[in-house]
This record gives structure tokens, C-alpha cells and sequence, in this order.
């Protein structure tokens, strides 16, 4: 692990998440994902974590990895049609991940969650979390609209509210 890293992720904070995601960006990304689950039979959650935990900085661990752990604790995985899709963004790093469930990955595939990571990494870049969050959301519920086009009953399964961790 580099130096510069374990400095990154030491110093960033709860405040460092606060100033990029007010309570009103986090608003606006909730009713961004229930608009777009309004249009489909999918599940997305929205995650941002400031840093690493200490025990996973030291162990190496990467964003994509802690993307997947996180996929699995939030349950996302657990939806009726496998059709779960988690957004992870790293604060830290300045990396965004999508992990998505194994029934819409099938139909999607890897170049298409990294696109969108790519533009969403790009927003950030540009200080604009708010738009660059919804961007993603909008962009993976297009997908998922496709793919999993809203039956009659389209229960919510998961919360819609960003967690921050």
C-alpha cells in the first residue's frame, strides 16, 4: 500500500461525504432511484463511504473488493428477479464501482457498468456529485428498464435512501 493512500483515507472523514453529499443531494438521489424503480423491476442502492475501514486499508483492500463485501451486507444480492445493482463510491480514491446481480449482469455485461462508472468518475472530478449520482442512476435505470421492463406487483425491496458508511 503507498503512502499517499493510507494518508487519503486517513484524513477523509465523515465531513469529507457531508460537504459533497448534503442532505438535499442525498434527497435528490432518493427520488432519482424511485423514479427510475417506477420504471422497472430492479433494486439499486446508492453507498458512499469516505474511507476505508483501518483493518481494510491495511489489508490492501481495493474499492471494487469493498464494493462487493458491501454487496453482499446490504443485501443487495437478495432480490426476487436478481436483479440488485449496488453503486459504490469511495471518497477516498475517487472511485466509483457497480456491482450488479448476477441476472442483470448476465444480460448487460462489464463494459456497460464501466461506462457509466467512467462518466460518473468524471462528474466527480468536476465537484458535481449531485448530477454525476444522478447521471448513474438515471443510466442504470435505463438498463434495467430494458432488461426488467415493471410487472403489475414491483414491490420495493430495498431502501432507496443513500447510505452513508
Amino acid at each position: 500500500m503507498g503512502i499517499a493512500r493510507f494518508l487519503r483515507h486517513l484524513v477523509a472523514d465523515r465531513w469529507a461525504v457531508r460537504s459533497r453529499f448534503p442532505s438535499r443531494t442525498m434527497d435528490a438521489i432518493e427520488a432519482a432511484i424511485a423514479a427510475g424503480e417506477a420504471r422497472h423491476d430492479g433494486e439499486l442502492r446508492f453507498a458512499v463511504e469516505a474511507a476505508l475501514p483501518l483493518a481494510d486499508l491495511l489489508a490492501g483492500t481495493s474499492a471494487r473488493a469493498r464494493a462487493i463485501e458491501l454487496f453482499g451486507r446490504l443485501r443487495v444480492w437478495d432480490t426476487e428477479r436478481n436483479a440488485g445493482v449496488l453503486i459504490y463510491l469511495l471518497l477516498a480514491d475517487k472511485r466509483v464501482e457497480i456491482v450488479a446481480d448476477r441476472g442483470i449482469h448476465a444480460r448487460v455485461g462489464e463494459t456497460a457498468w464501466e461506462a457509466i462508472c467512467g462518466m460518473m468518475q468524471r462528474e466527480f472530478a468536476e465537484s458535481r456529485f449531485e448530477q454525476g449520482a444522478i447521471a448513474g442512476v438515471r443510466a442504470i435505470s435505463d438498463l434495467l428498464a430494458t432488461h426488467f421492463p415493471p410487472r403489475p406487483e414491483n414491490p420495493d425491496e430495498l431502501p432507496n435512501r443513500p447510505i452513508v458508511l
